[in-house]
Order: structure tokens, then C-alpha cells, then sequence
């Protein structure tokens, strides 16, 4: 179990989860790559619609548990292992869309956001 909690940052956990979920929030949006993404996955963005209290809990809590695991790898020196972890996660992602037929476009969109907010949660760790 001390595995698990040494070498953790826990204020660069705590800021780049709440980052990253406001990223969220603006990548998502019809300002940015909301529209398309939302097309391609067969959504209706309204401004006066949020999403699922459910989408949204599980999105927090797999941000969180990524900022975790961003933070144990750079506090043991396992940055390769942020790339390879995120990397995985991009490919679950990406097939995972694929497979339920949404779009090349909106399956990258969801994607590539991990990428996005793996480099905002390594570059906490630095900082903070």
C-alpha cells in the first residue's frame, strides 16, 4: 500500500485534477471542439443541457485517479510511464468510440484529451 501514496504530490494531484476538469469543460464546449465532437457521437449541445450527473462524477473521478498515478510515476522517476500509460489510454479510448461507431473526428477529439491533460498533470508535479 505504500506504494501507492509515496513520492505522491498530493497539492499537484489536488490542482491538476481541478485543471483538468475545467479543460474539460472548455474542450468540450461548443467554443472549441463541442460542436463536432458532439455531432460525431450523436449529441445535442444545449446551452440550458449539461451532462449526466453520472458523466460528469466518473469524469472526475478517472481525472483524479490519473493525477495520481501522473504523480507517483514523476516522483519515482517513471516519466516513460506517463507517456506508455497515457498512450494506453488514448488507444481504449480511440477503439472504444470506433467500436460504438462515432466519428474519426470525435473519437480523436475524446482521445487526444488525455494526452492534454497528461502533460497538464506532469507539469504540475514540476511545479508544484
Amino acid at each position: 500500500m505504500d506504494a501507492l501514496i509515496t513520492n505522491v504530490n498530493w497539492l499537484a494531484v489536488g490542482a491538476s485534477t481541478i485543471i483538468s476538469y475545467l479543460l474539460a469543460s472548455l474542450w468540450f464546449s461548443p467554443s472549441f471542439f463541442g460542436r463536432k465532437w458532439a455531432d460525431g457521437v450523436g449529441l445535442k449541445l444545449a446551452e440550458d443541457e449539461g451532462f449526466s450527473i453520472y458523466a460528469l462524477i466518473s469524469q472526475f473521478f478517472a481525472t483524479l485517479l490519473l493525477a495520481w498515478i501522473v504523480s507517483l510515476a514523476v516522483g519515482n522517476d517513471s516519466l516513460a510511464f506517463i507517456f506508455l500509460i497515457s498512450l494506453t489510454i488514448f488507444f481504449f479510448l480511440l477503439a472504444a468510440n470506433l467500436i460504438a461507431e462515432h466519428g474519426i473526428y470525435a473519437s480523436l477529439v475524446e482521445a487526444t484529451f488525455v494526452f492534454a491533460i497528461s502533460l497538464i498533470m506532469t507539469v504540475c508535479n514540476f511545479l508544484l
